[in-house]
């Protein structure tokens, strides 16, 4: 007799019972299972004794703060994090974002986006269960990222389906975006894309906070360039966005080049 497996288990962690309680209950509708907790001592209790596939994490806590919280899960291993944050809390944001979670809410929110938002970390992760109601074969290189192929490109080595990167040989320690968003410059090497553009393209939204790309951007630059005050790898290109350059020495014609049309619409720089 064939086992079920596991369903993917999703951390809450908010001091509001009301906010937990109802971001808990639109979850486990979703298919997920839920453990929850009050405060940072708590949560890292929770994660210590079983290891979720997810977080979802407030910034404001009493005492321990999430940011506090984030770092500790991070220095544990990796696991995806969703924080909640205030509306005017966007130093803080950025911050959580700097070190290392893989998207936010802001509160108000609406719990069925917060569902949508932990099944689109979950599933471009690959780093456990497929989420609920998840359809399609394996893991692969998600929506927007190319083929499963290895990419070399610039001393940089990348694996979609084994989801590791690594540089002139030494491994790469990526949040599932920074993957997400390496993996896509280095299929399409030279080319310009706004924010807007990557936004879409990597993070599968229409919509949402463009600072969210500038922060990524800057943090893996700090991961895949020699003096990421001086880039030579992801190039800032004024007035539209970022751009991928490849040393020609390395580029060759690997695959995943391509080129395009001019006539860019607006974009921003970091």
């Amino acid at each position: 007799m064939q086992q079920n497996p596991s369903p993917t288990r999703v951390l809450v962690v908010d001091d509001d019972p009301t906010v937990a309680e109802v971001v808990a209950g639109y979850l486990g509708r979703a298919g997920f299972a839920v453990d929850r907790a009050a405060d940072g001592p708590g949560a890292l209790a929770r994660a210590a004794a079983r290891r979720p596939d997810l977080v979802v994490l407030d910034l404001m806590l009493p005492g321990m703060d999430g940011l506090e919280v984030c770092r500790a899960l991070r220095d544990k291993g990796p696991v995806p994090v969703i924080m909640l944050t205030a509306r005017g809390d966007e130093e803080d944001r950025i911050l959580g974002l700097e070190i290392g979670a893989d998207d936010y809410v802001t509160k108000p929110f609406s719990p069925r986006e917060l569902v949508l938002r932990v099944e689109s970390v979950l599933r471009r992760g690959r780093t456990g269960p497929r989420a609920p109601g998840s359809t399609g074969p394996g893991p692969g290189p998600g929506p927007g990222l190319g083929s499963d192929e290895v990419t070399h490109r610039a001393g940089i080595t990348l694996d979609p389906l084994a989801r590791r990167a690594a540089r002139d040989g030494r491994e790469l320690a990526l949040t599932v975006r920074e993957f997400d968003l390496l993996a896509f410059l280095l299929r399409h090497p030279g080319v310009a894309f706004t924010r807007e553009e990557l936004m879409r393209e990597v993070w599968g939204w229409d919509f949402g906070d463009l600072s969210t790309v500038t922060v990524h951007v800057r943090r893996l630059r700090g991961k895949v360039e020699d003096d990421p005050a001086a880039p030579r790898l992801i190039q800032t290109v004024w007035g539209i966005g970022y751009r991928f350059d490849a040393p020609p020495e390395t580029d060759g014609k690997a695959h995943g080049e391509g080129r395009r049309d001019e006539g860019r619409g607006p974009g921003s720089d970091a």
